[in-house]
């Protein structure tokens, strides 16, 4: 049997070239007779569709992915998963390389694009963390998701509150009944 793993990590992967429609699109051309499909960033070690995939395959079957790093973002975490799969006769085609089997070529290539793929990651999260102290350095920066509604929004909603009901002003402003009562409470 073929398998296929594809796997995004964000909502904005759904959408450019690692889209899942593209990797199940050359998943499919490639024999995968059945796929899996995750949404979860590789650095997760629990991804319920390739756990399921992983206890599923047999000796003789065959799991396909369109790059290495939609199975493993670590070096320790691919070499380990491949290197089971092929002690369990299975084998694992990557098919931006290729075949991957026990020949030291091929333990070659895989430790290096492993390596690879973990230097991507570090270095995502290391802008990331440099972004977010740049961002704190300026004026009016709070971390988190942005607010809906400014404190002009939520002062007139407030100055609302004295002739009406909850109801009636969330009806007017559109701000819930918990957003209200949880800013009236801040401001007192």
């Amino acid at each position: 049997m073929i398998y296929g793993y594809s796997r995004v990590s964000t909502k904005g992967q759904m959408k450019d070239g690692n889209s899942l429609e593209v990797q199940e699109n050359q998943l499919k051309e490639n024999g995968a007779v059945e796929i899996f499909v995750d949404g979860f960033t590789g650095t997760k070690y629990n991804r319920p569709q390739l756990d399921l995939l992983l206890a599923k395959l047999e000796s003789g079957d065959t799991l396909i992915v369109t790059k290495l790093d939609r199975v493993a973002r670590s070096l320790s975490q691919g070499s380990d998963l491949v290197n089971d799969l092929l002690s369990k006769n299975i084998r694992v085609n990557i098919l931006n390389i290729g075949i991957m089997d026990n020949t030291p070529s091929s333990k070659l290539i895989r430790n290096i694009f492993f390596s690879f793929a973990e230097f991507e990651r570090d270095m995502i999260v290391e802008r990331t963390q440099e972004g977010k102290e740049i961002a704190k350095q300026k004026e009016g920066f709070t971390e988190g998701r942005p607010k809906k509604y400014n404190i002009k929004q939520i002062n007139h909603a407030l100055e609302l509150l004295e002739h009406n009901s909850y109801k009636e002003v969330e009806k007017l402003t559109g701000i819930s009944k918990s957003t209200l009562i949880r800013s009236k409470r801040d401001k007192q």
